[in-house]
């Protein structure tokens, strides 16, 4: 079944159409649905707000387990989380709840199916969480959660447990005190923060199981407390490894240099080079296949209004870079970029050691825009080596991952529908962003399924996902599952 939502593009009246006038029955009866559909969501509405400490009891137990994906050390961890949802979301109701192994973490399913003939909503989540260090900069244990204020801190809390659990608190909220007027569906896998290598076979070999006519991805944020937002597009990304190769072992520096280059001058220089003065990339054909906005996106971002000193308060820079000639707003969502994201070379301990290293070496990564391919990514930046680099040195570059851009369509099945719950619990109109970050499960699922994301997600900008201190602000977590709650019953 295909479940479509139509949607206004136009207040012109169509050509060639008749006018209908609703009798005094249709108008009553559509006043009394309106009036049924208010009174449950009032009612799963009030039974969070009744049962809100329970649910953030249970979320605190899930936050507890270390389920560390880039560890083995964590593997009885990860077990233990996906163990965790199974029994929750069986507790909730749901008829088939599956842990599928996989070759590495297994992947959560579960579905509650009321109706056949009514939409689906496939929900994604992931229950794997980053790495603690450096344990020495958190304020607390990074797995025992505490709450400060407004904030509760833990690994994991908005990245992205506390996304899952909106969703169970809103579903547990109807359920206990209607029935679901839509069928939902459960993904959850524990490799995200290693790259998902195994969910892309899973959906390939279980289209027939996973069929949905809409995607719930929770793995976005928000602007700010204030602005609720729909992300509409994400960057896709190039990540490599390049490394550059000198003299066969390190050789003392007063010796040697001046005749034999060294490796990590050599690629500072390459690095320096990657960027011109205007912020560009310089790698050949970078920006060949880059699909521009149009002026009319361009001024709807527009709306977007980046503050500069809030963005300088968040990242503690003292000013704003990037490419010249682009709004804040287009640059992080709609422009790709090149940037170094760790350097080794040579000794790095404290004290000295003066010596020439016998290699250096960078991870880069490219965050891409739609029609940009990875692959000829690498293309160009290996003409860039060969052009650039010395033949005093060799050198080997790694495109270790990479995922094409997303874009949704404008008028994807239920969009207007999560806008007009956004709308409703804020009291303000919905920001529709590019995000600049990446989340690849959205393009296999486009590209598997057949079916859009509504990407969203109700993360702050500061919540320092990856970092020491994660945090999770709970006012804007309740009302992110007060939005799900009225998404869930617009059907």
């Amino acid at each position: 079944m295909h479940f479509y939502i139509p949607v206004l593009t136009s207040l012109e009246e169509p050509q060639n159409t008749k006018t209908f006038k609703l009798t005094y029955n249709e108008i009553d009866y559509t006043n009394q649905r309106m009036i049924m559909k208010t009174k449950l969501v009032n009612n799963a509405l009030n039974y969070y707000l009744e049962n809100q400490s329970e649910l953030r009891n249970e979320l605190l137990d899930f936050l507890r387990i270390p389920s560390i994906s880039t560890s083995e050390a964590h593997q009885p961890d990860i077990l233990l989380a996906a163990d965790f949802l199974v029994k929750k979301l069986t507790q909730l109701g749901f008829e088939k709840v599956i842990s599928f192994p996989t070759a590495n973490h297994p992947i959560v399913y579960a579905e509650k199916m009321v109706d056949p003939q009514k939409p689906t909503v496939l929900i994604y989540g992931h229950y794997d969480v980053q790495p603690t260090d450096p344990l020495d900069e958190w304020n607390s244990p990074p797995f025992e959660p505490q709450i400060e204020g407004e904030y509760l801190y833990a690994r994991g809390s908005s990245d992205m447990k506390g996304q899952i659990w909106a969703s169970v608190s809103a579903l547990q909220s109807i359920l206990r005190t209607t029935e679901l007027p839509v069928n939902i569906k459960y993904i959850l896998e524990g490799e995200e923060e290693i790259g998902s290598p195994s969910l892309e076979p899973f959906l390939k070999q279980n289209k027939a199981l996973l069929s949905c006519d809409i995607v719930i991805n929770p793995d976005g944020g928000m602007l700010a407390p204030d602005k609720p937002t729909l992300i509409y597009a994400l960057r896709g990304m190039a990540y490599f490894e390049l490394r550059v190769f000198g003299p066969s072992a390190d050789l003392h520096s007063g010796l040697f240099g001046g005749v034999v280059d060294n490796p990590a001058n050599v690629l500072s220089r390459l690095i320096g080079g990657m960027h011109d003065e205007l912020g560009r990339v310089t790698l050949p054909g970078f920006y060949d296949r880059v699909r521009e906005i149009s002026p009319e996106e361009s001024e709807e971002l527009s709306k977007i209004e980046i503050d500069e000193e809030v963005y300088k308060a968040i990242t503690g820079v003292p000013a704003l870079g990037g490419e010249v000639g682009f709004q804040p707003v287009e640059r992080i969502g709609a422009r790709p970029t090149l940037d170094v994201n760790g350097l080794y070379a040579g000794f790095i301990e404290k004290g000295a050691k003066t010596i020439i290293p016998a290699y250096a070496m960078a991870k880069i990564s490219t965050r891409l825009v739609p029609d940009q391919d990875p692959e000829d990514v690498e293309k160009g930046f290996r003409a860039y080596l060969e052009e650039n680099a010395p033949e005093s040195v060799r050198w080997e570059l790694d495109l270790l991952s990479g995922a094409p851009a997303y874009l949704a369509e404008a008028e994807a099945p239920g969009v207007s529908f999560f806008i007009d719950a956004l709308k409703q619990t804020w009291g303000v109109q919905p920001f529709r962003k590019r995000e600049g970050g990446s989340i690849p499960v959205a393009t296999s699922m486009k590209d598997i399924l057949g079916v859009d994301s509504i990407i969203t997600g109700f993360g702050l900008p500061d919540d320092q996902i990856h970092s020491p201190n994660e945090r999770m602000h709970l006012p804007t977590h309740a009302k992110g599952v007060q939005t799900l709650i009225r998404f869930f019953l617009s059907f």
